[in-house]
């Protein structure tokens, strides 16, 4: 009776004392583990210096992992917090730029200099040059100072002697010289003249496209396109940012590629060899189902790394976080650019604190802009393509609720429920509320997707004002969903408390903020949708001998010491739901699915279902399975119980086990 496991899974992670790991399926390398590194303070450089610098820092690291740049940004969260916090050894031991760069110049092949004075955007097209030939990018000016101080670096190209009559023709001649020789899987859109240090090592490192184009101007856009044309939805990523925010996502998002925001994001070739075993935090019993007013309130702005980097940290030191819950949008893409930053939240997170991704999951994606009334993900093939992608690295977060911007129409409603199973519920940008206000919807009776109103308040009266009418007429009869977001830029956990007793003076004992993936369970219990049961407060565990740790096997992480773990054939843990179920799917996953081992064991498991604790029936056998996890869709079937049973433990004799879901409604 084995089902058909639905799980996808992904090439696994690896520890690399030198290089890049870049299999399929991962939207951006690894590198090696960051041991000793040369450390540069950038403070009152030149931007060209800056820019020179943090190129040659993405061909240094690509092949080890050797320099961090202090002082890019990090003025939000301190120049210490993260090396500190992530234990990296720093070495400075110059101030003298000449004598940082002579130390590596025998590993590059020359330079590329260009004239930075005749077009700002010149830096992009020595960056790019310099990626795929393992050349320095040099201003003329600067250069010219290097022979007297020790460099004896060659010039291999020559732009200055380029002539454009404008930024679109230099990019036409990127395209036609140099892109070929790109990878496709990225590309950077950097600012020439205000990201001079930040992203670009990873350009570098991967031998990306950097470009600077507006999607508002006709012929910018149509040489944008031209790149866009040759990537692919479902591979492909884009890193930076956008002269303006919604035409730029929007016209990576008309190609089912989405972007990871990052125009201020530093060191990422350093963070991304930090080690990939993500420490995914135990998700805590949900409250039972009353007839209140469940509030979720999501915080914004986490699809932006750079955000993650600096001002999310200074948010997440407020001693009044974990007073109440709230809900944290965080990008799924720090799996790859930042585990080291993902690892941090995830080791000081409260039950209180839930991570949730921005829009709209792997990546900024604009599905519809409704300021604009423009749908730019039109493509059926492209949206499922965008939500297989996002459903990878969902998996790999822990990540059970997005938010999407701004709205959907039935192919994307569709894409998320079929290829998204690790979602428990999506949130949509209720902007204008015209030309009506958007309504809960559930999709194929599994994934419910519920209005952000207020979408991206500033403040809490705005989310006190657009709220209230809602919660002073509740008459208690069933319980009332709503949830909203508020930007993060100006809004802090105090802030949120505040707003809840406000509510609170309008319904007494009626107002319950919540977890957002409480928020859709609860909601889900009270409509009649399979939810996962291993969450409710009622479920009891017990197993078949001492060696088994049963409490460990629900709701538990699969890291740490969260698992259930048996040496014994035959071993089995078993729950008892509180009362009967009609089940519809369960899930598990294999101890090292967050880590380097992707693989189940190849352990063999059977799930068996009764009504009374003593009648067993066998709906489903799971044997030879290789994957990270099962995830198996039942014909329904009504049960009290369920018991999972070890058939044969693996290769190494033990079984270890985490997180097991049961999905199912009353």
């Amino acid at each position: 009776m084995n089902r058909e496991n639905q799980f996808v899974g992904w090439q696994p992670y690896r520890s690399l004392n030198e290089g890049m790991n870049w299999p399929d399926g991962q939207a951006l390398p690894s590198f090696a583990t960051p041991e000793e590194l040369d450390t540069f303070t950038l403070y009152h450089q030149p931007d060209d210096v800056k820019n020179t610098l943090t190129v040659m820092q993405g061909l240094i690291n690509r092949k080890k992992t050797r320099i961090f740049l202090n002082g890019i940004k990090g003025k939000e969260e301190g120049a210490d917090h993260w090396p500190t916090a992530l234990h990296l050894h720093r070495n400075e031991k110059t101030t003298d730029v000449f004598a940082f760069i002579a130390k590596y110049q025998h590993e590059f092949g020359g330079v590329v200099v260009y004239d930075g004075e005749r077009s700002p955007h010149m830096v992009n097209l020595a960056g790019t040059i310099a990626g795929l030939q393992n050349l320095l990018p040099v201003d003329v000016k600067f250069y010219q100072a290097f022979a007297a101080n020790g460099i004896e670096l060659k010039i291999l190209v020559d732009l200055t002697t380029l002539q454009f009559e404008n930024h679109v023709e230099m990019y036409q001649y990127m395209y036609d010289t140099y892109w070929e020789g790109c990878t496709k899987r990225v590309m950077v859109s950097v600012d020439p003249v205000v990201h001079h240090a930040y992203i670009r090592d990873m350009a570098a490192a991967v031998g990306a496209a950097v470009v600077w184009l507006d999607a508002r101007i006709p012929e910018e856009a149509a040489m944008l396109h031209r790149f866009l044309d040759d990537m692919t939805a479902g591979e492909s990523i884009l890193l930076g940012w956008w002269p303006e925010e919604r035409s730029g996502i929007g016209a990576g998002t008309r190609h089912g590629i989405s972007t990871i925001p990052s125009d201020y994001y530093d060191n990422a070739t350093v963070y991304a060899g930090m080690s990939h075993i993500l420490r995914i935090p135990t998700v805590p019993k949900k409250q039972r189902l009353e007839n209140k007013v469940y509030i979720a309130i999501f915080l914004s702005d986490g699809d932006n790394v750079q955000y993650c980097q600096h001002h999310m940290s200074i948010l997440w030191r407020d001693p009044k976080r974990g007073t109440i819950p709230i809900n944290w949008t965080i990008s799924p893409g720090l799996a790859d650019i930042g585990p080291g930053l993902l690892n941090y939240y995830y080791d000081t997170i409260t039950e209180n604190d839930c991570m949730c991704s921005g829009p709209s999951g792997l990546g900024y994606a604009l599905i519809y802009d409704s300021h604009n009334e423009v749908y730019y993900l039109q493509d059926g093939e492209l949206a499922n393509a965008y939500a297989k992608f996002s459903e990878q690295y969902l998996a790999k977060t822990g990540i059970r609720v997005i938010t999407v911007w701004d709205v959907l129409r039935e192919i994307h409603f569709d894409a998320y429920a079929t290829h998204c199973r690790t979602l428990y519920g999506v949130t949509l940008e209720d902007w204008f509320r015209k030309p009506a206000a958007l309504k809960i919807h559930v999709e194929q009776n599994k994934l419910t997707f519920a209005p952000n109103y207020p979408a991206y308040a500033e403040t809490c009266d705005d989310i006190y004002n657009h709220m209230k009418e809602a919660i002073a007429t509740f008459d208690g009869t069933k319980p009332l969903f709503l949830s909203g977001q508020g930007v993060s830029w100006s809004m802090t956990a105090e802030n949120l408390a505040e707003l809840k007793q406000r509510f609170e003076d309008l319904q007494p004992g009626k107002i319950e903020f919540v977890r957002a993936d409480h928020f859709f369970a609860l909601h889900n219990e009270a409509n009649g949708v399979p939810f996962n049961l291993a969450l409710s407060p009622d479920v009891k565990v017990t197993a078949s001998d001492s060696t088994c740790h049963p409490a460990k096997v629900i709701n538990g992480s699969p890291s740490g010491d969260n698992v259930w773990s048996s040496k014994n054939p035959g071993a089995w843990v078993s729950l008892d739901l509180g009362a009967a179920y009609s089940l519809t799917r369960y899930t598990l996953k294999n101890a090292e699915f967050s880590g380097m081992d992707a693989s189940l064991n190849t352990v063999a498991l059977k799930l068996e279902v009764s009504l009374n604790g003593k009648d067993w029936t066998l709906v489903d056998e799971q044997t030879g399975n290789e994957k990270a996890a099962i995830d198996v869709n039942l014909d329904p079937v009504k049960a009290r119980y369920a018991r999972l049973t070890v058939i044969d433990p693996g290769a190494d004799g033990v079984t270890r086990l985490a997180d097991l879901e049961l999905y199912g409604i009353a």
